[in-house]
Order: structure tokens, then sequence, then C-alpha cells
């Protein structure tokens, strides 16, 4: 950094400070990244959505970034793990938004995903309490509000408003 002190650099008061600022938001927010999806069927017309066992609704499929991995990874991993999903063409980002009042991750990386196939199905995950494609006219009672949204905006075209 020309010009300017790096205070994670710093001694006394102002670095110990900054070293413990820092530390806090490592434990208080430890999962500051997210990244979800909506994986559209073009042909069936359907989307497909997970309901986890720990939270109420159906929602994308996606989760955090974990350490050492890249976006595009973790939205790999996460596909793959939540619904047998393998890309076979590339993800459209669509959105990075600030996402504090949906989960504790800070923003939420949001793609596209019409290039895919479905793999043999695993064992179940404790996390995952349904998963499935389906019809756009016909989403599931409780899909959330913002889930709800969110297919709305990236299948329109419709650029994808800041908070979820």
């Amino acid at each position: 950094m020309s010009g300017t002190a790096d205070p994670f650099r710093q001694t006394g008061w102002p670095g110990f400070r900054a070293r413990l600022f820092h530390l806090y938001f490592l434990i208080r927010r430890p999962m500051t990244l997210g990244a979800r999806a909506v994986v559209f069927d073009r042909a069936a017309n359907s989307v497909f959505l997970i309901e986890h066992t720990y939270v109420p609704g159906w929602q994308l499929p996606g989760g955090g970034v974990e350490t050492g991995e890249t976006v595009l990874e973790a939205l790999t991993r996460e596909l793959r793990e939540e619904g047998n999903i393998e890309l076979i063409g590339p993800p459209i980002l669509k959105s990075v938004h600030h996402n504090r009042h949906a989960s504790r991750r800070d923003h939420v990386a949001l793609y596209l995903v019409d290039q895919f196939r479905q793999t043999a199905p695993k064992l179940p995950d404790r996390e995952i309490k349904g998963a499935g494609f389906f019809p756009l006219d016909a989403l599931p009672e409780d899909t959330t509000s913002g889930t709800r949204r969110r297919i709305a905006e990236v299948l329109s075209g419709a650029d994808v408003s800041e908070w979820w």
C-alpha cells in the first residue's frame, strides 16, 4: 500500500484494536460469501428448489463459500450435494447482492444455470427435507418470497434487486 499504513501491520493500540476487530468479525460472521442458483429446465419450464430441515420454505439451491474455494467451486459443490446436478455449461452470473436479512452471509452471488444434467441420486442428506423441479406456474405454496422474486427477476431478464 503506497502512502497508507496497513492497519493489520501496525503495532501498539491501533494495531491491536484492528486485529481484535478482525478476529471478532471472523468469529461472529464466519460465512461471508454465498452462492445460489436459479436452475432452470427450459424444456419443462421448471426450476429446481430445495427445502432444508433447519429453515421453513422452499428455496434456491446453494450455500456458503468455504475457505479455499472459489464462488463457482462452491456453487458446483452445492448443486451436486443438494440436487445431484452437474454443470454442463458455465453458469451465468446475474448479481452479487447484500443478503444479511436472509442468512449470516454478507453477500450472495446469484447465477442462472440452464445447462446441466442430473446424476443418479445419492443417499439423502440430513440437511435436505425435500428437493425437486417444479413448474413455474405451480411452485410450492411455501416457497419463500425472496425465492419467488429472484426466479421472476432472473428469468424475465430484469435487474436483480439489491436485497434478498
